[in-house]
């Protein structure tokens, strides 16, 4: 069963951002990008790695280098379940 993003996030998921620098397979001196955005949890970025170690058994462009940054967009402390709204003068 798959969580909504809402539920991600509340649970403490982030959205995570990598920048993948990689060598073309046939023009080893020529670097191109990739860029992959998923929700995972920090610190330890178990999605990132997993993907990580995908392209390095998959995909026959060697990895340069990898930037990656990673935004909890809510927490729980943050969520609140507002049932009305009142507004004084």
């Amino acid at each position: 069963m798959t969580m909504s993003e809402t539920e991600m996030m509340l649970k403490g998921y982030g959205l995570t951002t990598a920048e993948m620098f990689y060598h073309m397979p046939d023009y080893a001196h020529v670097l191109n990008t990739f860029i992959w955005q998923d929700y995972d949890t920090a610190p330890d970025h178990p999605n990132l790695f997993k993907f990580i170690e995908f392209w390095q058994d998959e995909i026959e462009g060697p990895l340069h280098s990898v930037k990656f940054t990673h935004r909890k967009l809510i927490s729980p402390g943050e969520w609140r379940h507002v049932t009305g709204e009142f507004q004084v003068h």
